[in-house]
């Protein structure tokens, strides 16, 4: 792991509220000049500290009204079918996250659609299709309470 002083730990803090923050304002925030703040910051992402920058976008804004969690359980664990599951999964644009698991089920699918019958569609026309699906079982969202980008950093700065 890159070793990240308190300096870093600031940048990267304010860089998760405020992605789209110019290095000047980012510079002034963690009391550098805006040279060694632009320094750090092409170090952090050469590192792989920073792997991207994106626009969070409101799922209701662009009609993607119905959320769900998708748990998928395999088959089989042979090498031909979790890679099909894998390819089919990085194809569906509904499955924004896909998550291997430990315990009963295999992967857990993150998905929004605009609504149960787009979700019906999702499920019959996909899922349900792919080889090598055994079981499925899905939770839909009724409230989000909380939802958050930015990943915790305090135990960096416990080191």
């Amino acid at each position: 792991m890159n070793t990240l002083d308190r300096t870093d730990l600031r940048m990267l803090a304010v860089l998760q509220s405020e992605g789209r923050i110019t290095n000047a304002e980012l510079a002034e925030r963690v009391s550098l000049s805006p040279s060694a703040c632009l320094r750090r910051l092409q170090r952090l992402e050469a590192d792989h500290v920073i792997s991207g920058y994106a626009a969070q976008v409101d799922p209701q804004a662009v009609g993607l009204g119905l959320q769900a969690f998708v748990r998928v359980q395999l088959s089989k664990h042979e090498s031909a079918v979790v890679d099909g599951f894998v390819e089919r999964v990085n194809a569906w644009d509904e499955v924004v996250a896909c998550h291997a698991l430990t315990g009963a089920m295999d992967y857990l699918l993150h998905v929004y659609v605009a609504d149960l019958a787009d979700f019906s569609r999702f499920l019959l026309d996909h899922l349900l299709n792919a080889s090598g699906v055994a079981d499925v079982n899905s939770s839909f969202v009724l409230r989000t309470v909380k939802r958050s980008p930015s990943l915790p950093l305090a135990h960096l700065g416990r080191q």
